[in-house]
C-alpha cells in the first residue's frame, strides 16, 4: 500500500472570485503546502538543489485549473527556502508551439524565481544526457536534461484532465519535459522512471472537469501515487491508463489517501467526472471582450490566446 497526503486549502476571502494577487494566493495556501511537505522533510533535508516541474504546457490563465498556480509553486519553494535553506530551480520546457521563457512571464514564473533567488530553467536549451528505461515491455530511448538528473525533483502537477480524459498529473509533466521517439505514454513511464522524482505535489486548488471547480485540495506523495488519486478522482480506473498503471506495483496498490475526512472528495469526483480539456483557440469575441474589461479593472494579465483579438 502507499500513502498520500492530502491538505484542504483555506477558502477564500468573502468576495468569492479570482484572487489576482499572487501574494494573497500565497499566503491562503501556507498552511496546506506546510501540511503536505512536513512529513517529507527528512528527505528532503539533504539536497544541495531542489528542482519544481510545474504543468506549465501552455499560458493558460491559472484561475482555468489547467495549468498549476504559480502561487502553489512559490508556497512549496518558500517553504524550502524558510525550512531547509536549499537551492531552487523552476523548470519548464520550450516546445513548437511557445518558448518557455514566454509561458513563464505570463504566470509569473519569473517574477517568483527572482524573489527566491531560484534559477528559472528552459529545459529545451539545457544539455542532456540519453537514459534508456523499460516501458511497454521495451526499452526506450530518452533523451534527458541533465538538471532532472542531477538534482531532487518536486514535480507539482495540476488537477485536470489529459487529451485522453485520464488525469494529466505528475508522469505526463515530466513526460512532456523529455523527448523520446516512443509515443507518449510509454515516454511518460520512462522519464518517470529515469528522473526517479524525490515528490509529488498536485495542485488541486482550482481543477478542470468541463469547467473550472474550486476543489481548495492538495495532495503530495510519490508520481505514481498521486496520480493514482487523481484518476480517482476523475472516476477512472488506474489499470486503463498506460502511463501509470505500469508505474503501481502490487505492493503499492491500493493507494490510501491520509486526512480524506478534511475534504468532501466525492463532492470533487461529481464535478470531474467526464471532464475535457478546453479549446486553445477559437475563443469567442464576447469571452475577450470581457476578459479585456475584468484585466484593465483588476490589473491581472491578458492570456497570449486573446492577444491580438
Amino acid at each position: 500500500m502507499s500513502h498520500v497526503r492530502l491538505a484542504a486549502v483555506a477558502e477564500a476571502d468573502g468576495r468569492g472570485g479570482w484572487q489576482p494577487n499572487v501574494d494573497a494566493r500565497m499566503a491562503r495556501l501556507e498552511s496546506a503546502v506546510a501540511d503536505v511537505l512536513e512529513p517529507h522533510r527528512e528527505r528532503l533535508a539533504g539536497a544541495e538543489r531542489v528542482t519544481i516541474a510545474p504543468d506549465a504546457h501552455y499560458p493558460f490563465h491559472p484561475s482555468t485549473g489547467v495549468v498549476t498556480d504559480p502561487a502553489v509553486v512559490g508556497a512549496v519553494a518558500a517553504w524550502l527556502d524558510r525550512e531547509l535553506g536549499t537551492g531552487l530551480a523552476v523548470v519548464g520546457r520550450s516546445d513548437d508551439r511557445i518558448a518557455f521563457d514566454r509561458t513563464a512571464s505570463y504566470l509569473g514564473y519569473d517574477r517568483l524565481t527572482d524573489r527566491f533567488d531560484a534559477a528559472l530553467v528552459d529545459l529545451a536549451d539545457v544539455p542532456t544526457r540519453n537514459e534508456y528505461r523499460a516501458a511497454g515491455g521495451r526499452s526506450v530511448a530518452l533523451s534527458v536534461p541533465e538538471p532532472l538528473l542531477q538534482s531532487t525533483v518536486i514535480v507539482v502537477p495540476s488537477l485536470r484532465p489529459a487529451d485522453g480524459g485520464t488525469a494529466a498529473g505528475a508522469v505526463r509533466t515530466l513526460g512532456r519535459l523529455v523527448t523520446s521517439e516512443a509515443d507518449s505514454a510509454r515516454a511518460a513511464v520512462a522519464a518517470t522512471r529515469s528522473i526517479d522524482p524525490e515528490l509529488a505535489v498536485l495542485d488541486g486548488t482550482v481543477a478542470y472537469g468541463d469547467d473550472p471547480v474550486a476543489a481548495n485540495v492538495l495532495l503530495s506523495g510519490s508520481a505514481p501515487a498521486v496520480d493514482a488519486a487523481a484518476t480517482s478522482l476523475f472516476g477512472r480506473e488506474v489499470d486503463a491508463d498506460t502511463a501509470l498503471s505500469p508505474l503501481l506495483s502490487d505492493a503499492e496498490r491500493p493507494v490510501a489517501v491520509e486526512n480524506p475526512d478534511e475534504v468532501d472528495l466525492s463532492a470533487i469526483r461529481e464535478q470531474l467526472a467526464g471532464g475535457r480539456l478546453p479549446p486553445t483557440d477559437d475563443t469567442h469575441p464576447a469571452v475577450s471582450s470581457a476578459y479585456r474589461l475584468y484585466a484593465a479593472a483588476s490589473g491581472d494579465a491578458v492570456p497570449p490566446q486573446l492577444e491580438g483579438q
